[in-house]
């Protein structure tokens, strides 16, 4: 109780100083890379935190060194995306939105996120505590999972990016790699990777029953990426940035799941 506890503080403070950093740079870029690192550092601590066995086990290093692969790749990325650019649309919106009150309503939300980042640290903590034989088939498929997720996810930022600076800023829509399968595939395989930790935490002799909420980090994902903070402001965005174009794309490619396109 104690390290989830402290766990849970951490997280807190953390978000804490995401918002003092964004007040004093007026960059919201940082409080996203901040947050996936703030999740790969609890996640690490939670993992590799003794049992009453001892030392951690296989099962413990693998889980935190894939989370903490995973948060890496992702706040390195944000963090290098946001040095220098301009404000982040989601936040502007949010901005706009909220008005004066905007400072007051920025803290709670990213105490919202640090709840988050708590829940999803959760999984990982369950899938590095199964207590089932090392090393399990769960274990070889969850980690195959978050690799491929990871790898995936990498490719999307990629192909975007050499998107990008092919041919700058404008209303053309980017229809390569990935992004021919899904509007926002690097959001897919960000929730991919949780499907894998969910799959380690998973004990098949029932020894481990509660191994099976952490199914709940691949849903919570999904409805935050999906419906909440993700796909939902950045179409808005999109279309009122990219107008017919975007509306053409939304026609033939799916939303979030990869799949075949679509005639317009």
């Amino acid at each position: 109780m104690h390290l989830l506890l402290a766990t849970a503080a951490g997280l807190s403070i953390v978000m804490s100083l995401a918002w003092v950093v964004q007040r004093r740079t007026g960059q919201s870029g940082w409080i996203d890379a901040t947050w996936s690192f703030a999740i790969g550092a609890a996640s690490v601590f939670l993992a590799l935190t003794p049992t009453e066995a001892g030392q951690p086990t296989g099962r413990q290093w693998l889980v935190a060194g894939l989370a903490l692969l995973g948060s890496l790749r992702l706040g390195a990325h944000i963090a290098l995306r946001s040095r220098g650019a301009a404000e982040d649309p989601r936040y502007h919106d949010l901005a706009v939105e909220w008005g004066a009150d905007f400072p007051r309503r920025l803290f709670w939300f990213l105490q919202i996120q640090a709840v988050c980042a708590y829940l999803l640290s959760l999984a990982v903590y369950l899938a590095a505590r199964n207590p089932a034989p090392w090393p399990a088939m769960t274990d070889y498929v969850g980690a195959a999972v978050i690799l491929v997720a990871i790898a995936g996810e990498t490719w999307s930022d990629a192909t975007l990016a050499r998107f990008r600076a092919a041919h700058g800023p404008g209303r053309r829509i980017c229809m390569q790699g990935p992004w021919r399968w899904s509007r926002h595939p690097n959001y897919f395989f960000q929730w991919f990777a949780w499907v894998g930790f969910a799959v380690i935490a998973a004990n098949l002799d029932g020894q481990w029953p509660q191994g099976w909420l952490a199914m709940l980090a691949p849903a919570f994902m999904y409805w935050l990426l999906a419906h909440v903070s993700g796909v939902p402001p950045l179409e808005k965005y999109m279309l009122a940035s990219r107008g017919d174009a975007f509306r053409a794309y939304q026609a033939q490619v799916n939303a979030f799941f990869p799949g075949p396109r679509k005639r317009a």
